[in-house]
């Protein structure tokens, strides 16, 4: 006869139930499965990652300046203006394409929290009320004695746990946790795009504001030259054809300045676009007032360390070496351990007798004999997809290797050029005022005058070209360098306080 439990009657402790004689058989098999375990835990499936072998140059070409730590400063700010450092700040707070790599991070990051949790035991719980209906005419289904109908109450804990003593767990791990890496290092990469993306574009702008100024000055000085020729010709010492020609050569004038005007606003566009702002002007200085910054100092192999492109196609290479032991791992056979605790009873009031007690322990072990090829199929897959990562891998060492050789010779010719186009203008300037003296002396006329004048003001033009070409040549090898900023960037917005409302707005 049972008797409900009196609550100063305690119940017995688990171990006696798993020790009775149902359970002794299933407990020696889990102690032997757990030995086995952890006999074998250190084997891991699978080829440990090595990095391939790049044949890297021993120097650039072209040659650098003593400045090795800059790359990893915000080297921005070596421009000397205010503006474009409060732009690249906006930059990387608000940019489209970062936010969303951002978001990617978080993703992989929670996956390889699952990931993880895979090879921790999983305890959960289960609680039944279940009504339950016999057939009169299956008598070995229905106790002696029994009504046909009954109840069923029934709560319990449960334990599962695969034990990884192959390593399949772990090398599953790795690869996770190494594409969790490779997004991050992506997302870096995204970062180095924007903020170079601004500096160039900012650059681009301030020379294009240089080159609406002297199309607008020569504009001015050829609309002089026609007004005089215009005047001489009504003086009866100029012809028609040279008052139309010079009226000509200001009408091509007056036509350059529009497209002028329209690469202004699509750079504006584009800059506002990479600050995640709607379009419009940007605030700006000249581009008198840049500094022209140091170039970064570096050996080639400064990029398998320094470029995200470069770490992040790494990453990928040893997520894609450790998917090959999680494909072998299916060769071998798994073990996992399961038990249950609980109270069952055919009525809720004997629910929490001590004869209401219930329980299991196991332990299964589970392989695959014939699959016709699959876990072949798996593994030979896996390999194939690590030498493709090997060569994506290699690739991005190539390219960045030819990034920064290009952008620092770029630099290197860009300031030569500067400095033959500065040395040209200060020889026009000097011709210039030699024929400024010619024409105050009555040597020279008006109209010789106002063709030196072009003549220096299309070679400041080419200047300022010269210029822009060799800011953007800076640019481009702050880009090719990569740099440790970025994680510098990283670390001073994480200790910033979150603005409220950062999510964004998604309307119907």
């Amino acid at each position: 006869m049972r008797s409900p439990l009196s609550p100063l009657q305690p119940l017995s402790p688990p171990s006696t139930v798993l020790a009775s004689a149902p359970f002794g058989a299933a407990v020696r098999l889990a102690c032997a499965a757990l030995l086995a375990a952890l006999s074998v835990g250190c084997t891991t499936v699978g080829p440990d990652y090595k990095r391939p072998a790049a044949t890297l140059p021993s120097a650039w070409r072209a040659p650098q300046v003593d400045a090795a730590d800059i790359v990893n400063t915000t080297w921005w700010e070596a421009f000397g203006d205010p503006d474009l450092t409060r732009l690249v700040g906006q930059a990387i707070d608000a940019n489209k394409d970062l936010l969303i790599a951002s978001y990617r991070v978080e993703q992989l990051a929670a996956k390889l929290d699952v990931s993880r949790a895979e090879g921790s035991p999983r305890v959960g719980y289960n609680a039944t009320r279940e009504r339950v209906r016999r057939s009169e005419e299956q008598p070995a289904l229905l106790a002696f004695g029994r009504e046909p109908s009954y109840n069923n109450y029934a709560v319990n804990l449960t334990l599962s746990w695969e034990i990884d003593i192959w390593g399949r767990l772990a090398r599953a791990n790795e690869s996770a946790r190494a594409e969790m890496l490779s997004s991050e290092e992506a997302r870096r990469a995204v970062m180095l795009n924007v903020v170079t993306g601004v500096a160039d574009l900012y650059v681009q702008l301030l020379s294009l504001d240089r080159q609406l100024d002297l199309a607008r000055q020569s504009l001015a000085n050829r609309q002089a030259a026609a007004a005089l020729l215009d005047a001489r010709f009504k003086g009866g010492s100029a012809t028609l054809i040279d008052a139309t020609r010079a009226q000509a050569l200001v009408d091509e004038l007056q036509a350059t300045l529009p497209p002028i005007e329209r690469d202004i606003a699509l750079a504006e566009n584009a800059l506002t676009a990479l600050l995640g702002q709607n379009p419009g002007p940007v605030a700006r200085r000249s581009i008198d007032a840049l500094k022209l910054p140091p170039v970064p100092q570096g050996i080639p192999s400064d990029v398998l360390d320094r470029r995200p492109d470069v770490v992040a196609a790494e990453q990928t290479l040893i997520a894609a070496n450790a998917r090959i032991g999680v494909a072998k791992g299916q060769y071998f056979p798994t073990i996992s351990l399961t038990s249950a605790l609980g109270l069952g009873s055919d009525q809720l009031r004997w629910l929490m007798s001590r004869t209401a007690r219930t329980g299991e322990l196991g332990a299964s072990l589970m392989g695959t004999l014939f699959d016709g090829g699959r876990i072949d199929g798996d593994v030979r897959a896996a390999e194939a997809e690590r030498k493709q990562m090997a060569e994506t891998y290699l690739k991005a060492i190539q390219n960045a290797l030819r990034e920064v050789d290009d952008a620092l010779v770029s630099r290197s010719r860009s300031a030569e050029q500067v400095a033959a186009l500065g040395q040209r203008l200060k020889t026009l300037e000097e011709v210039l005022r030699l024929v400024r003296q010619r024409f105050e002396g009555g040597q020279s006329t008006r109209t010789d005058v106002l063709e030196a004048e072009r003549q220096v003001l299309n070679a400041r033009d080419a200047q300022a070209q010269g210029v822009r070409d060799q800011y953007a040549a800076v640019v481009a090898i702050y880009k090719a360098m990569g740099g440790g900023w970025m994680a510098e960037q990283d670390r001073t917005r994480s200790t910033q306080p979150v603005a409220k409302n950062s999510e964004p707005e998604i309307r119907p």
